[in-house]
């Protein structure tokens, strides 16, 4: 490679390269040494290898600790889980139709799907709160229709409805990219040796539209597993989340290695999965 070529790559990499270096590897790379260092008294740490964090997170005597984290642990993996899975069933119906119909109308229907991004995440939280409130738009309509009230605020429900609706969005827009550069000629193939439409679809369109379904649940799954002001907003606190855990080390309980020993945990399992996830892409592909 000619020293021109390199310099004109380092130009185009160096400013993405940096941003990730500062905003990303650095910060990782603290919070990593942060879960081996003494915890100090009014916050911070004290520069003093230790391990008491990871004893504390994982030793049997951990008692509440210990059970506390693994609950709210299992619980974030598993509303991650089903977020996702809801995005995926609701995201992919509509992103076929997108991608069926014609270019201008493919792009006021994309742009429906991206408005929610031009308000703040918060602000469109707390609209959602003010709707399943007690004596929100939801339980004021089934008063007006002469039905109970139903008690959808600071329970799991509302967090998982908050969830769905702020990663719908990035569950659709890989989809639609995967679908909308699908050529249909297969499908006709595919029916012209016999084959009916589920089959077509299960041999032929789902395995071809894989990359947007694994890059839409990778975009939904990562962000929603460390969520903090959903649960917070919409589950009153009183269903806590691994963001919520986390601020309270960082804020509260002034425990920054601890803090920091539960976020190495989570990064790990989570890139964990996401390698396993992969393999599983590459091995289909192959």
């Amino acid at each position: 490679m000619s020293t021109r070529r390199k310099s004109y790559l380092a130009f185009l990499l160096g400013p993405g390269g940096l941003w990730l270096t500062l905003f990303f590897i650095i910060p990782s790379l603290l919070i990593v040494a942060y879960s081996f260092l003494e915890r100090r008294d009014g916050g911070g740490v004290i520069w003093q290898f230790s391990l008491d964090a990871y004893i504390k997170l994982f030793s049997p005597t951990g008692g509440a600790v210990i059970n506390d984290f693994m609950l709210i642990f299992f619980r974030s993996f598993w509303w991650a889980t089903l977020t996702t899975i809801i995005c995926l069933l609701a995201g992919y119906p509509l992103a076929f139709y997108m991608s069926r119909q014609s270019r201008s109308t493919a792009n006021i229907l994309l742009f429906l799907v991206m408005i929610p991004f031009w308000t703040n995440f918060l602000v469109r939280t707390y609209a959602w709160k003010f709707i399943l409130n007690n004596n929100g738009l939801i339980n004021s309509m089934l008063q007006a229709l002469e039905m109970p009230r139903i008690a959808l605020i600071n329970t799991p429900t509302a967090v998982i409805i908050g969830l769905v609706y702020g990663s719908l969005p990035f569950m659709v827009l890989p989809l639609y990219a995967s679908m909308e550069r699908f050529d249909f000629s297969l499908v006709e193939a595919g029916q012209d040796l016999g084959a009916n439409y589920w089959q077509v679809f299960t041999r032929v369109y789902l395995p071809l539209t894989t990359p947007g379904v694994v890059a839409g649940c990778i975009l939904v799954f990562i962000p929603v597993v460390g969520q903090y002001v959903v649960p917070t907003i919409l589950g009153g606190g009183k269903v806590a989340m691994l963001g919520n855990i986390l601020a309270q080390q960082f804020g509260p309980a002034l425990n920054w290695p601890f803090g920091s020993a539960i976020a190495v945990v989570f990064m790990i399992l989570l890139m964990f999965g996401i390698a396993i996830q992969f393999r599983m892409q590459r091995e289909e592909e192959l």
